[in-house]
C-alpha cells in the first residue's frame, strides 16, 4: 500500500480526534501505528483507549504539564527533540505503516521543532508509510509537501461561554 502525507490543521476542534480515528481504522485493518504526541504528557481518555489497542497502536507523549501559551523551557525542547527522533526511527523501522505527529505544527510555532525538521522527516518517508501531521497553523511549505490537507474551521464553540475541556469529550 502506498502511503501519503496528511495534514490536519486549522482553528477548529477535531485535528487530534481525526488522527485518532485514522489510527483506530488502521488498527482495525491490522496495521501498526506510531502515535507521537508533542506538547502533551498528561493522562487523557484517548491515552487510556489506545492502551487497550497497544498490540496495534504505540502512543508516546513528549511533553509534560507545561506551557500551552508562553515560552518553552530547555526540558520542553529536549522532549520534543527526543520525540522527533523516536518518530523518525519508528517511521524508518519498517514496523509501522502509519506514523502520526500530533501537534507537530504547534511545536513548530513554539520553536520546539523546526519547519526544517518536519520537512526533513517528510523527505525520508518510505513509500509504505502514511504520515499524519496535526496542529494549528501548519506552515505553507508543509501544506505544499502534503498529499491531503484538511483545514478544520471553527464555526462555533462553547469555550468562550465558559465550557472547559470535559473528560471523554475534549480530554
Amino acid at each position: 500500500m502506498k502511503g501519503y502525507i496528511q495534514v490536519y490543521t486549522g482553528n477548529g476542534k477535531g485535528k487530534t480526534t481525526a488522527a485518532l480515528g485514522l489510527a483506530l481504522r488502521a488498527a482495525g485493518a491490522g496495521l501498526q501505528v506510531f502515535f507521537a504526541q508533542f506538547m502533551k504528557g498528561t493522562k487523557s481518555s484517548e491515552a487510556k483507549s489506545i492502551k487497550k489497542l497497544s498490540a496495534y497502536i504505540t502512543l508516546r507523549q513528549y511533553g509534560g504539564e507545561f506551557f500551552v501559551r508562553g515560552t518553552p523551557g530547555e526540558e520542553d525542547i529536549r522532549e520534543s527533540r527526543r520525540g522527533l527522533n523516536e518518530a523518525r526511527d519508528a517511521m524508518l523501522s519498517g514496523r509501522y505503516q502509519v506514523v502520526v505527529l500530533d501537534e507537530a505544527n504547534v511545536a513548530i510555532r513554539y520553536n520546539l521543532l523546526s519547519k526544517k525538521d518536519i520537512l526533513g522527516l517528510i523527505g525520508l518517508k518510505p513509500d509504505g508509510v502514511e504520515l499524519v501531521i496535526t496542529g494549528r497553523d501548519a506552515d505553507n511549505e508543509i501544506i505544499e509537501a502534503a498529499d491531503l490537507v484538511t483545514d478544520m474551521k471553527e464555526v462555533k464553540h462553547y469555550y468562550p461561554g465558559g465550557v472547559t475541556a470535559r473528560i471523554g469529550i475534549e480530554k
